[in-house]
């Protein structure tokens, strides 16, 4: 074994050391992510919002003033019959007529009116709605961020594989290329029949359009990432779980599920929009329209003009102070038609909530299921990258010995390649897996991403 150790194996161990010592952490790619990614943009501006639709529950019983002011020009009349008049030194007299009668008069008033609110069950209800609203945001804000931290992993691990995928393949079609000088040379020699030569073309051709295919699959998974995190990594740049080897700590099915009801963000948000959904349906009865305020009010009125009688004018003034009640007594079906649908679209939002906390069971034992038998499957995986490769050492000898043909070392190299790349794809399944987990469970967070890049190194 010694013999065989040439020169080649040790550039190729320096590249990759090299490449190694240049790679972008996970956690940095992240922070990069939050700064570029448009969702979390999206996410973080819908969070501001909600933020201030709680400014606006505490801001709906706090008094309204209102100040109004009108300007114009008015035509006046009044007219009055059968009125008693009475003054000092006059005495008493009925029946009397007073008319009134301003053309073209210049009007103007003005009001302050101070309105506090008692009782509302509309406001009360706006409040509720506003409050589930901003605690909605913050639960999307949640569930962006940590969907985008799983998105990264999976995007950041798939560029790693595709990298690693075309470098297999590009192994192997050098190998395929060696074999398939050696198999014309022999054949010139008169050592080889002529189809060995044929087969050789064969792979070395099918080995060429995959290694065309990776290129291409490794440049969408490059492109890939870059919209996440606005960096283009080099070659080499990212990195495979090599350093993950069993299965990483992991608690009950059920302790998960029970995380999941508890912190994960979807789930939560989907109850609340469940709980605004049924406090819509309460807000239609038929005093949910009532109102009682204190309000006190201050204005003043001016008319001023020339009438039938010669210039006349008219001043008012008013200050008041006091309760108002108000109540409509119909609204032509308006209330109870808004009733049903809010009452329709209550099942619609519980039914959504039973479907999702389905869709979160699946996806949560899959991904535990997963978990637990990864560690038998990578180590089975390994294995079989060691015995694909002393097979693919033995075909060799049975080569140079005359024992094996040419196409028996092709499919050696071919399956070497197929064992590595699936220990390497089931590491990285492994990996997710957890992540998975950690994010159905509300709990996907840097110290994770961290941890999955400590498996990479």
């Amino acid at each position: 074994m010694i013999r065989r150790l040439t020169l080649a194996p040790l550039c190729a161990a320096l590249l990759l050391a090299a490449a190694g010592a240049r790679a972008t952490p996970l956690p940095q790619l992240w922070e990069a992510a939050q700064a570029h990614a448009p969702v979390l943009h999206s996410a973080r501006a819908a969070r501001l919002a909600g933020q201030s639709r709680s400014d606006q529950a505490r801001a709906l019983w706090r008094p309204d003033l209102v100040i109004g002011a009108a300007a114009g020009y008015a035509d006046a009349s009044s007219l009055t019959r059968g009125a008693q008049f009475a003054a000092p030194g006059f005495g008493s007299t009925g029946g009397v007529r007073f008319e009134t009668d301003v053309s073209h008069a210049r009007s103007g008033n003005w009001s302050l009116v101070l309105m506090q609110p008692l009782y509302s069950p509309q406001r009360s209800a706006r409040q509720q709605l506003l409050e589930i609203s901003a605690a909605s945001a913050e639960l999307q804000w949640q569930a962006a961020r940590q969907n985008l931290m799983l998105h990264l992993a999976e995007a950041y691990f798939a560029l790693a594989l595709a990298e690693e995928s075309l470098h297999v393949l590009r192994r192997q079609q050098q190998a395929v290329e060696r074999i398939l000088t050696e198999t014309r040379d022999r054949f010139e020699l008169g050592d080889l029949p002529v189809t060995d030569t044929h087969e050789a073309h064969a792979r070395a051709e099918a080995v060429r359009a995959q290694v065309l295919a990776a290129e291409t699959e490794l440049d969408l998974r490059r492109n890939a990432l870059a919209d996440l995190t606005g960096i283009r990594l080099a070659d080499g740049e990212a990195r495979l779980p090599q350093a993950l080897r069993q299965t990483p700590q992991t608690a009950p099915l059920d302790d998960w599920q029970a995380r999941a009801a508890q912190h994960n963000p979807q789930w939560l948000l989907m109850e609340q929009q469940v709980a605004a959904a049924a406090r819509e349906a309460a807000r239609h009865g038929p005093l949910d329209d009532a109102r009682l305020d204190l309000v006190a009010r201050v204005g003043s009125e001016h008319l001023s003009g020339d009438g039938r009688g010669g210039s006349a004018a008219n001043h008012g003034r008013e200050a008041w102070a006091g309760v108002q009640f108000t109540l409509p007594l119909s609204t032509s079906g308006l209330r109870s038609a808004q009733q049903r649908e809010a009452l329709h679209l209550l099942d619609q939002a519980r039914a959504d909530r039973d479907l999702l906390r389905q869709q979160i069971d699946q996806r949560m034992r899959s991904a535990w299921l997963g978990l637990t038998t990864g560690s038998a499957r990578v180590q089975a995986l390994q294995a079989g990258a060691e015995a694909s490769l002393a097979q693919l050492e033995a075909t060799r000898l049975g080569l140079e010995a005359g024992d094996r043909s040419t196409l028996d070392l092709l499919n050696a190299e071919n399956a070497h390649a197929a064992a590595r790349l699936a220990l390497d794809e089931a590491r990285v399944q492994l990996l997710l897996h957890r992540l998975q987990l950690d994010a159905l469970a509300g709990g996907l967070d840097e110290g994770a991403l961290a941890w999955a890049w400590a498996q990479a190194r």
